[in-house]
């Protein structure tokens, strides 16, 4: 357990100290939705694709950091000292998707509402917005984490990297998009968000598996 905590406090601190995590995700998140304004004509315009533009400028901003969730590791050779550390290899993806998530995902979900204001998201939803991206958010790191261990060791394989994961991450967007969409219009958000829970459930029961088999073939 201590050493779990260890990779985990490590992780959260290596990502902001080398200019990764919540601060450049939080501003490449802002980036995107101050920008669609501009290129979309008209506020109910805006406001009807709202929901579906702050998803996936999450999506994207979570993509930014992924390349570096096991390389850096690689090229240091910390990943072999976490492959033979005394958590198993499973244990230590998880960990790592969840600080990849702690540094990226939960401070994309603290500004969501306050971007939301500007692209007039009616603030009835703003609870299924934070629910949908709280409960979608962690997918997205667990997924990405999948597609960081087969490209781990791979020169500029971050173009790789999001051809691999970004199929994946459309049922999470889909879901996650029709739950504010819905919750917007004063529909019930039920059905999208156990979806939605149910990707994330997936990836979190798979993911850790997929990704720690990806390093052992990269590491022998």
């Amino acid at each position: 357990m201590r050493g779990v905590l260890a990779l985990l406090r490590r992780d959260v601190r290596l990502a902001f100290r080398t200019g990764g995590g919540g601060p450049l995700g939080v501003g490449f998140f802002l980036l995107v939705v101050t920008l669609t304004p501009i290129g979309v004509a008209g506020d109910e315009a805006v406001t009807r694709i709202a929901g579906g533009v702050l998803w996936v400028a999450a999506l994207l901003a979570c993509l930014l950091s992924l390349d570096r969730l096991f390389q850096a590791d690689y090229e240091d050779g910390a990943l072999d000292l976490i492959q033979l550390a005394p958590p198993a290899l499973e244990v230590s993806v998880a960990v790592k998707a969840l600080a990849h998530w702690l540094t990226t995902g939960l401070p994309l979900v603290a500004a969501a509402p306050v971007l939301a204001i500007t692209l007039g998201l009616p603030f009835s939803a703003f609870p299924a917005l934070i629910l949908s991206l709280l409960i979608g958010t962690p997918g997205l790191s667990l997924i990405g984490a999948v597609g960081a261990a087969l490209t781990v060791g791979v020169r500029r394989g971050g173009l790789l990297l999001s051809l691999l994961v970004l199929p994946l991450y459309i049922p999470t967007l889909v879901f996650g998009a029709e739950a504010v969409s819905r919750a917007a219009e004063g529909f019930e958000t039920g059905g999208p968000l156990a979806l939605l829970g149910a990707v994330t459930l997936f990836a979190a029961g798979l993911g850790p598996f997929a990704a720690a088999a990806a390093l052992r073939v990269n590491l022998r």
